[in-house]
């Protein structure tokens, strides 16, 4: 190459880092004051609830992402919540399950309307009252309008002083069909809404019978790599991983609680199972928000179909019950829950979500579709709001006490301010 053709390689290379560099450090000002406020919000709202780490994401197309973490990820160890650091995202692996549901529709395999029994055969054993188990459909798993329980396990360990005996989870699917004989439908199918973990264990077995894959390899095959996921994973920690890994616990008072470190979820990995950092997860709220100049995103699952997920079907609320992260949203309104994905609407303006819990790990993510934005909350530590009580067996599935749902007064922050300066 001669000096001249050096030069202007040279020079035409530094203009391109220079773009780079612009395109990224880029953010307006009108979004950076509200996350500036954001973050002391958030650092505030986290100490004041005893949590031990933490950490929050936020992405808008054109912007620089903002990333920023709290406390430690392991408080014993006093080993700092950093960019590294891998949290088990619980339910919002649900999310993944309905996309993966959907591209199985996409690809001609099922249809959203097609009977559950046609797929798990097994759910013929539970009793129905209000019909034949037929009328049961994908798209009622998939929008927890079933009828079916909530819990994986459907009943507690209350009878004895010491439950660690007791499985975190149940490891596989021969321990949930011995408990579909003692299974019933609480409510008319397609009635109403209620959170079903075990509804979503049904549809890891649609995924698994019709690909032929666990629904772990089937994720990551089809969902994972496309995004570039590569530091995520279901369940225990790979080896060269491990050491990145959260711990999580329960407060309850001012005792706090350490829960199972790097556990296996077993059979329930379709609604709870998936571990990942913030950096990953901001790689899957970015296909989320969605680039239509980025070509893998349609492959993994078009943009239509999003939208379709993104429909509510069944309002989320419980007259009578106090409002969670599931249920409630700011100034009262009430979620709809659309195909594995809560829809919620503010002021005319809509945003989608989901909110994860298990073993001490609170997490929500949440997008703005046309304001082209999202965030992450993500807490080690679930303030339950309840006196101190028998530790001695780890909870599964813990949800904080909607006084103390840190993730409530977030969201109502993120909406009315952040979201909002970002879409302008």
């Amino acid at each position: 190459m001669t000096v001249s053709r050096r030069f202007r390689f040279g020079f035409h290379l530094a203009l391109a880092a220079l773009a780079l560099a612009a395109a990224f450090a880029f953010i307006s000002p009108a979004t950076a004051a509200p996350l500036d406020d954001f973050h002391k919000t958030f650092d505030a709202t986290l100490s004041r609830h005893g949590i031990v780490g933490g950490a929050f994401a936020f992405e808008h197309a054109g912007a620089k992402p903002t990333e920023f973490y709290y406390g430690d990820a392991r408080g014993e160890l006093h080993q700092k919540t950093v960019a590294s650091t891998a949290y088990n995202w619980a339910s919002i692996t649900k999310t993944m399950a309905a996309i993966a549901i959907l591209q199985l529709r996409d690809h001609g395999k099922l249809s959203l309307d097609d009977p559950a029994v046609k797929y798990v055969p097994e759910l013929r054993q539970v009793h129905d009252s209000f019909g034949p188990i037929d009328a049961i459909t994908i798209r009622m798993l998939l929008s927890h309008s079933a009828g079916f329980r909530n819990p994986t396990w459907p009943w507690e360990c209350d009878s004895t002083p010491d439950c660690s005996w007791v499985p975190f989870e149940p490891t596989r699917w021969s321990q949930i069909d011995a408990m579909l004989p003692f299974t019933n439908i609480a409510f008319k199918p397609g009635s109403r809404w209620s959170y079903s973990n075990v509804g979503y264990v049904f549809l890891g077995q649609i995924i698994e019978r019709l690909s032929g894959d666990d629904f772990e390899t089937y994720v990551t095959k089809n969902i994972l790599m496309p995004l570039g996921m590569t530091e995520s994973y279901f369940d225990v920690a790979p080896y060269y991983l491990e050491k990145n890994v959260a711990d999580s616990y329960l407060r309850e008072g001012t005792r706090l609680t350490v829960q199972p470190f790097n556990f296996d979820s077993g059979i329930t990995v379709s609604n709870s199972g998936l571990k990942a950092p913030l950096g990953d997860m901001r790689k899957y709220l970015r296909f989320l928000i969605g680039d239509a100049k980025n070509p893998v995103y349609d492959i993994v699952l078009k943009r239509s179909s999003l939208e379709e997920a993104w429909t509510g079907i069944v309002p989320t609320g419980t007259p009578g019950e106090a409002a969670t992260a599931y249920t409630g949203g700011p100034g009262g309104s009430v979620p709809m829950m659309g195909l594995g994905f809560f829809v919620l609407e503010v002021n005319g303006h809509k945003y989608v979500y989901h909110d994860g819990d298990q073993a001490g790990f609170t997490a929500e993510l949440m997008v703005d579709p046309a304001g082209k934005s999202g965030s992450i909350v993500m807490s080690n530590t679930t303030d339950t709001g309840q006196p101190p009580s028998d530790s001695s067996h780890a909870q599964s599935n813990t949800e904080p006490d909607p006084a103390t749902d840190l993730r409530m007064q977030l969201r109502d922050v993120l909406v009315k301010d952040v979201f909002p300066a970002a879409a302008r």
